[in-house]
């Protein structure tokens, strides 16, 4: 186990991702219940999508070689509806009426949306500027059958879900729900019902993680809260590894608190201590217990969302199996200036809005001290300050991470 020491944000993200590996297992779960789960196998299209070229607007469908020899009234033979194949084949100078989704009629390659013919009796007049192949949904289009419509390691959205369904697919392979045990520790935090003495506090540390964790589609392993006892952080730990993929706590990895909990860390595994050069959330620790993933967060509200959005979301989904890929930053204009020094990353709160001109624009939610949770429940995302830059003026444009549904 090291001693604490200085990292910067990028090393740390990239010494914790390089740690994980994803578990193993799979199983096959009812389309209905597997929103938010990882895909444990591509899933394979068994079809076509569309099965046939069908098309794409209520209109007429016509040969396109007819239209481009200069053709403009045709004879309607009938009509092809969706789910309802009209088994009709026009010859030359003969169209049919189709609604959207309906099987094109065999020879015809084009559609004429209705609203720009005119029908007088069963003639069909239409008119200039139409092209070769429009209006229409080609067969295999969407996927053809055998290629992968969603591919391992993805999480499952709504969206998907309603693909899989168009493929007629009713379960899909899925990796085991990942476990994660978590706690918070010290003598002053208290459980909710608790009465509070003097000095002591209630414990939102462990309310936050249980809510980022839910979102996340973690299997939830509640350990409530351990006392500053070696006997009772090694028992917690033990029992933690023994159910858990991963463990997660928060408190007890400041300079002062670390030394008291290395010796209990160093003997149930490998557990490095750091100072990150970012703010809120300097203090953290990160290594294996008994085999098992161990995020030691900070104590301080604000920084354990910080930390756990940064550090340990990632690799918790990494774990999991699941494919990763970061937001992206980008460009808002702020206005509210920022103070800051170079030398270490920040993560200001704020709130993303648009103003009367239709443009975006971030303001700060107030005081942005690491105890304050109002400045996170008012706020909808980070202003995101490199390692590097200075203070912001208003007016300036800074980068900007939101967060919403995410933390």
């Amino acid at each position: 186990m090291s001693e604490q020491i200085e990292k910067t944000v990028a090393q740390v993200q990239s010494h914790v991702l390089s740690c994980i590996q994803g578990i193993q297992g799979e199983q096959q779960l009812p389309l209905s219940e597997a929103l938010g789960r990882v895909l444990a196998r591509d899933i394979v299209s068994p079809i076509n999508v569309p099965a046939h070229d069908n098309s794409a607007m209520d209109g007429f469908a016509i040969q396109a070689d007819d239209y481009e020899r200069g053709l403009r009234s045709y004879s309607l033979i009938g009509k092809a509806l969706a789910g309802q194949p009209s088994g009709l084949k026009p010859s030359p100078g003969e169209a049919v009426r189709v609604t959207t989704g309906a099987v094109m009629p065999e020879g015809c390659d084009t559609v004429i949306i209705q609203e720009v013919c005119r029908v007088d009796n069963q003639a069909l007049v239409v008119p200039d500027g139409q092209e070769r192949g429009q209006n229409r949904r080609l067969a295999g289009e969407d996927l053809r059958s055998g290629q992968a419509a969603l591919t391992q390691g993805r999480v499952l959205t709504p969206s998907d879900l309603g693909l899989i369904a168009s493929l007629g697919i009713a379960e899909v392979p899925v990796k085991p729900r990942l476990k994660v045990a978590f706690f918070s520790t010290g003598d002053e935090v208290r459980s909710l019902g608790d009465k509070l003495a003097p000095g002591q506090i209630y414990d939102s540390n462990r309310y936050t993680l249980r809510g980022m964790l839910t979102r996340l589609g973690c299997e939830l392993i509640d350990m409530g809260v351990i006392k500053d006892s070696p006997e009772d952080l090694e028992v917690a730990m033990r029992q933690a590894a023994a159910q858990a993929d991963a463990i997660i706590s928060s408190g007890g990895v400041s300079v002062g608190e670390a030394d008291y909990t290395k010796t209990v860390m160093a003997k149930l595994g490998e557990v490095e201590f750091w100072r990150i050069a970012m703010r809120p959330g300097r203090p953290m620790a990160f290594g294996t217990l008994l085999g098992k993933p161990y995020f030691g967060l900070p104590g301080n509200p604000v920084a354990v969302m910080v930390t756990f959005y940064f550090f340990a979301r990632l690799p918790l989904l990494k774990l999991g199996g699941a494919i990763i890929a970061d937001l992206a930053l980008f460009k808002v204009r702020l206005k509210t200036p920022i103070r800051k020094r170079p030398g270490r990353v920040e993560y200001q709160r704020a709130r993303l809005s648009t103003n009367l001109h239709g443009e975006l624009e971030v303001r700060l939610t107030g005081q942005q001290g690491s105890g304050v949770l109002s400045s996170v429940s008012e706020a909808n995302c980070f202003i995101v300050m490199a390692h590097d830059d200075g203070s912001a003026i208003a007016e300036e444009f800074v980068n900007c991470l939101p967060f919403d549904g995410l933390i």
